[in-house]
């Protein structure tokens, strides 16, 4: 019997520990490694080499939304399925257009959990069954790049997580040692904030930071 091997990234404990419970009434899969934040997630999937990351959204250093980009760009066959509270549409879409396989709501794990890590192994994309009311289409168009997230904001999610990091005070290479970028890249994504927002001060920054409540 061939095991798939499942890396688990989540910043609560006590919750990995349950699911690592769940996961072993299946002797087809073997958890390879976990993690509780985003950056160390990226430093073990080199070693671990898992078939399938099971993620949280809400992760310290780096969110599961930005991490899943960091995956698809450097292990594209790597499937990730997020295991997440967050059960409103925004989040969503934000994670399948940057490359989830799948969306699963704490909620629904006791009993969609293996029915989402089968789904998502085969190949198909699953979303939990409260956030599933758009079409195959919506969910197809934007694994393709074809449709983009509604939101009022014009920022890409990269943006979005950056102009958080610059509202917090962090300098250009502190946010490039979060995001694990250059700070070249970070000034690059700046200067794109700012030129979108149609700002030119820092303190305008943070202004926009604080009334969208990313701070």
């Amino acid at each position: 019997m061939n095991q798939h091997r499942l890396v688990l990234a989540d910043d609560h404990a006590l919750f990995r520990l349950g699911l690592k419970r769940i996961l072993s009434e299946r002797n087809d899969l073997e958890i390879a490694g976990e993690v509780g934040d985003g950056l160390e997630l990226l430093k073990i999937l080199n070693k671990t080499n898992p078939e399938l990351v099971i993620l949280d959204i809400s992760m310290p250093k780096l969110r599961g939304i930005e991490v899943i980009s960091e995956i698809k760009a450097s292990y594209p066959d790597t499937k990730v399925l997020i295991l997440t509270m967050h059960n409103d549409t925004d989040h969503l879409l934000q994670a399948i257009s940057s490359g989830a396989d799948g969306y699963l709501l704490k909620d629904d794990a006791e009993k969609d959990l293996f029915s989402a890590i089968d789904a998502v192994l085969r190949g198909r994309i699953f979303i939990s069954r409260f956030l599933a009311d758009q079409s195959r289409e919506d969910w197809a168009q934007l694994r393709r790049g074809t449709r983009q997230p509604d939101s009022e904001s014009p920022l890409t999610v990269r943006e979005r997580e950056v102009l958080k990091l610059i509202a917090e005070g962090k300098s250009c290479r502190e946010i490039g040692d979060v995001l694990c970028i250059s700070h070249r890249t970070v000034e690059r994504h700046r200067a794109n904030i700012m030129t979108k927002l149609h700002l030119n001060k820092t303190v305008n920054l943070v202004k926009y930071a604080l009334e969208r409540g990313y701070i």
